[in-house]
């Protein structure tokens, strides 16, 4: 298989088949986001080389393949026949695969529109990871993401009625103090209104080569204290009313929290309001320089 540049996918696709398909992410504005600020620039595979890749997987793992994530970081943004097609041959090739999952931003996914995501659905599309990030329409000004609220609740509920699976990631601290109340009220209203399969909660580390990274260094952005981390949490948390799994599976977190909504929601409050009692120096440090 044939891989360039910065090859990321979320850690529930630790144990699945990565075959990519197109190469750097289309958007690349984001501001918090490093992964291909240097490179390489956005560009679609052929799709005649990505069935080789999927031939040559075969040849390597056999053909007991479950799972397979497309990387890199948008590759929903490829032509709906060119992605249909590879879905189409990646399940004829491989008889047992369960899913086939992608990343995807919700802009990206809004100009495919209802027909074209029930065409992917049809095709074998199970699963879009989509960076929700925030529902506050300032901070997703402000982080560059490209898309606001209303287009997001309106992509999410698109694929889902197509019947795609949406994992769907909020990032805790985005709006920084400033915006802390608006980022964690906004954000439990819009995956209320989208009613996502998975929220995944990631939590805001400043990154090099990043313009955010450079407002942190500058006092433009005040970052969260581990205990503002929790804080909106908890706010996020008490606010969702829908069925969902919750999950905060990744290291940029302070807590490992995971469970399903709404009856395990006492029990995850009980460990945020647990972890508060701690002592912040107890945690790991979540800017050096921070006040």
């Amino acid at each position: 298989m044939r891989y360039e540049g910065p090859i990321y996918r979320p850690p529930s696709e630790a144990d699945s088949l990565l075959i990519q398909a197109t190469v750097g992410c289309p958007h690349n504005r984001c501001t918090f986001c490093m992964v291909y600020k240097n490179g390489p620039r956005f560009r679609i595979r052929p799709v005649n080389e990505v069935k080789e890749d999927i031939l040559e997987a075969k040849r390597v793992y056999g053909p007991h393949v479950s799972t397979m994530f497309l990387p890199a970081g948008n590759t929903i943004a490829m032509k709906t026949e060119d992605l249909a097609e590879i879905c189409r041959f990646a399940r004829a090739t491989f008889s047992t695969l369960e899913r086939i999952t992608v990343y995807g931003s919700s802009q990206f996914i809004h100009k495919k529109g209802p027909g074209q995501l029930e065409q992917l659905a049809r095709a074998g599309l199970g699963r879009i990871h989509v960076g929700l990030e925030s529902g506050d329409d300032i901070v997703l000004k402000r982080i560059r993401k490209g898309t606001n609220a209303r287009q997001q609740i309106e992509a999410s509920n698109w694929l889902m009625a197509a019947g795609i699976e949406l994992s769907l990631y909020a990032i805790l601290g985005i709006g920084g103090r400033e915006r802390t109340h608006e980022h964690a009220k906004e954000t439990a209203r819009v995956i209320n209104e989208i009613g996502p399969d998975f929220v995944r909660l990631r939590t805001f580390l400043p990154k090099i080569d990043t313009p955010l990274l450079e407002d942190v260094m500058a006092g433009r952005f005040q970052m969260l204290s581990p205990h503002g981390v929790l804080r909106e949490t908890r706010t996020i948390l008490e606010r969702l009313t829908i069925t969902t799994t919750l999950t905060s599976d990744h290291y940029t977190n302070y807590i490992n929290l995971h469970g399903g909504l709404p009856q395990d929601k006492p029990r995850l409050l009980d460990e945020i309001s647990r972890a508060l009692e701690r002592d912040e120096s107890g945690f790991r440090p979540y800017f050096v320089g921070s006040q």
